[in-house]
């Protein structure tokens, strides 16, 4: 089969950019880059193709705006979540060659009884391995898309403690994994396809084979509702966009609107209002969190609107207007140029446990205050857990606890032993 032909047009900072570079790096496409932010004519190119968003990925001519594994798994002639394997020769050139943090299963692996296996490698799996493999715990993270998860896409960072300067998410989580490698950790990538956690060694089956623990950390991430709005598929890279960083030069002197009840949604109106002629910005519910309206409120070209919904997204080639249920009930149809889309909703991605712990009607592990579930020696934290608030900080903290209480599991102690020096 001849190799494809293949263009990403990214921008600087655009985490989808890099989660799409990503996928055809660890599936060995080649591709060529041109980046939108730096080269203008690259940006013209999208701009007279009516595409207003990156990535914009072209496979042999046929385009895939955002990052769509299936369309781009199909459209290569891959199998979904298929990661060719290399020979043995040439993995171990990769590997010399790269600073890689993640290696494919081996036999190695899957020899091992592991005393700490985290499945997910976000804050609260990579903490979890620093706590684990520092207290001599020998320990595994297995995560399917370590560059994909909501802190590795998240594009700044300025409130995790410690850390005075501003970081992507993607580097704050890299050095988290990188203290735990230092410690002892192994990180592979694969998926999870089933648990059995009915025996005191707890089995954990990949498709390269049976990973073996005596104590895990359920540490997956959040995924998003499968519900969208009208025509937001449709109109993906062509007006829909879900990150201004990427995307927000396109709007230079436009309209958008920018839906969302958070502090992620608040912050890109506030980036969207520095190229916009306006901003109109929805709030479909009451805002999450500790959310600051004030610098928006005081900026004359940006509108707000609470309890106001997109019922719809309209256009031709690309959006035009869009559908919104006014707090009043009444429908209205608004000129824009652009949607931006920042609303909730996330749910655990849990559904391989199946009936291995109790969960409640969301899918969100039930625990007690040491994080541990109804299975002796089986945790589970971060985003698959209920907490009043998604925060960074929060899962990097349950993870200190999950591998505390799994070290007192493994070693059968009386009591918690915390790690002070």
């Amino acid at each position: 089969m001849s190799k494809p032909e293949v263009i990403v047009y990214s921008s600087s900072g655009c985490p989808y950019c890099e989660k799409v570079k990503s996928f055809l790096k660890d599936r060995h496409i080649d591709f060529e880059e041109r980046n939108a932010s730096i080269h203008k004519e690259y940006f013209d190119q999208l701009k007279e193709r009516k595409i207003y968003g990156t990535p914009a990925t072209l496979i042999n001519g046929k385009l895939v705006l955002g990052f769509q594994e299936k369309k781009l798994n199909k459209l290569l002639g891959l199998s979904d979540d298929q990661v060719p394997v290399l020979s043995s020769a040439k993995t171990e050139t990769s590997n010399a060659n790269a600073d890689t943090i993640f290696q494919a299963v081996n036999e190695n692996v899957l020899d091992e009884v592991y005393d700490f296996v985290t499945i997910g490698g976000g804050p609260a799996g990579a903490s979890a391995a620093v706590y684990s493999a520092r207290g001599k715990l020998k320990t595994l993270v297995i995560d399917k898309a370590p560059k994909a998860g909501t802190l590795a896409i998240t594009h700044k960072i300025a409130n995790y403690p410690g850390v005075r300067e501003e970081v992507t998410g993607l580097e704050l989580l890299t050095r988290m994994q990188a203290q735990a490698k230092d410690f002892g950790a192994e990180f592979v990538r694969s998926t999870v396809l089933s648990v059995d956690f009915s025996n005191e060694i707890k089995m954990i089956e990949l498709a390269e084979g049976t990973i073996k623990a005596k104590s895990v950390f359920i540490a997956v991430g959040a995924k998003a509702p499968s519900g969208k709005i009208k025509g937001e598929e449709e109109y993906t890279g062509r007006g829909v966009s879900y990150c201004s960083t990427c995307d927000a030069a396109f709007y230079q002197d436009r309209v958008v609107a920018v839906v969302g009840d958070n502090d992620e949604a608040i912050h890109e109106a506030e980036t969207l209002a520095k190229y916009c002629k306006t901003v109109k910005l929805l709030i479909p519910t009451e805002l999450k969190g500790d959310v600051d309206l004030s610098v928006l409120e005081n900026n004359s070209n940006v509108e707000i609107y609470k309890r106001h919904r997109v019922r719809e997204i309209i256009g031709t080639d690309s959006v035009e207007k869009i559908v919104v249920l006014t707090d009043k009930k009444e429908e209205q149809l608004w000129d824009v140029d652009g949607i931006f889309l920042y609303l909730g909703g996330m749910m655990p991605g849990t559904d391989f446990l199946k009936g291995a712990v109790i969960r409640d009607e969301e899918g969100y592990c039930l625990v007690d205050e040491y994080l541990r579930t109804n299975v002796d020696g089986v945790f589970a934290g971060g985003d698959a857990r209920r907490t009043p608030i998604k925060q960074a900080v929060i899962s990097a903290a349950d993870g200190a606890i999950a591998a505390l209480s799994a070290e007192q599991h493994v070693n059968k102690r009386s009591k918690l032993r915390p790690q002070y020096s």
